[in-house]
């Protein structure tokens, strides 16, 4: 027998859950018609949920043994959820998807396929069109890729989704990075492993209301920078450098200005804007570099990633 797990990060995901459910049982009936030696468990990873996530899994748990479920104590985040669930699941292939059916399941039978029959390790997807997404929001993401795949080493692709399946060699590869600090989409670039990518038109939430505000993303972005690029590091040296000539050029100029014409006036305001430009180049070099250290402080703690208050 094969086992796919499937990984859902829940998060007040209440009124989406009775759907998915619904939605992935349907697949994978289709599945094991297809594979009869094919059996699934569904992880739901309840990420400290407010509403009544919970009572649903546990209903669900109550009516299908395959449903198993892990909740967290507090909220920390869907990476520390995506983590959790690779984690916890035991299956030959692993698969993570919202629970709000952005993430089409009608998908998973030819990603399931890409792995199985073509030999892929990862079968990944990504959005070709964002359509019904606020227009400032899919400018700014479009630009963040251009903006990583320009700085980093590591691939990002544009409209890329969490949602993909993996073999457990891949799964058991991401694990055995343990850093606090993650960035998923970038974690399954560095690890490698052959990826066939599947392109699907964008899809709106079943119910409830995502979770994502707009400097919710500014700051994941964050995220990514810092940890798949030192460009701002580099960004640092060439602004020092660039600052520290045009200061000595300045200096140059105001030592021939006063030697062949004077000072006939006190120089505030001048002085006053030089002070102000130098003081902010300080205070964003010594930014860049304290986000840096902040990270790698927050790692030296070794704190767990996730902490379980109930699972079965």
């Amino acid at each position: 027998m094969s086992l796919l797990s499937v990984v859902v990060p829940c998060y007040n995901e209440e009124k989406a859950i009775p759907f998915f459910y619904q939605e992935i049982t349907k697949v994978s009936d289709e599945l094991t018609r297809s594979y009869p030696d094919l059996s699934f468990e569904y992880i739901f990873i309840d990420d400290g949920s407010s509403d009544g996530t919970m009572d649903v899994v546990k209903k669900l748990r109550g009516q299908d043994s395959r449903v198993r479920y892990l909740s967290f104590s507090r909220n920390f985040g869907k990476e520390a959820a995506l983590y959790a669930g690779l984690q916890k699941s035991a299956g030959d292939h692993v698969v993570c998807m919202d629970a709000d059916l952005q993430d089409p399941p009608h998908l998973l039978p030819q990603m399931y396929e890409a792995v199985v029959k073509e030999g892929y390790d990862s079968a990944a997807t990504r959005r070709v069109t964002r359509k019904g997404e606020p227009k400032i929001r899919s400018f700014f993401a479009r630009l963040f890729y251009k903006l990583m795949n320009n700085i980093s080493d590591v691939e990002f692709v544009d409209g890329a989704r969490d949602y993909r399946i993996m073999s457990r060699k891949m799964v058991d590869a991401i694990l055995e990075l343990g850093e606090s600090n993650r960035f998923t989409k970038g974690i399954y670039s560095w690890v490698g492993f052959r990826t066939k990518w599947i392109e699907f038109e964008n899809v709106e939430r079943i119910a409830g209301e995502t979770k994502w505000s707009f400097f919710g993303l500014l700051r994941y972005s964050f995220e990514a920078i810092l940890g798949f690029s030192t460009a701002p590091l580099s960004f640092v040296i060439t602004l020092g450098f660039i600052v520290t000539a045009f200061a000595f050029l300045l200096i140059v100029f105001i030592v021939i200005k006063t030697l062949l014409f004077g000072d006939p006036t006190s120089g505030w305001p001048s002085m006053i804007c030089i002070i102000v430009f130098f003081s902010g180049t300080q205070l964003l070099c010594t930014g860049i570099v304290g986000a840096y250290l902040g990270k790698t402080y927050l790692e030296t703690k070794n704190r767990p990633i996730f902490i379980a208050r109930e699972e079965d």
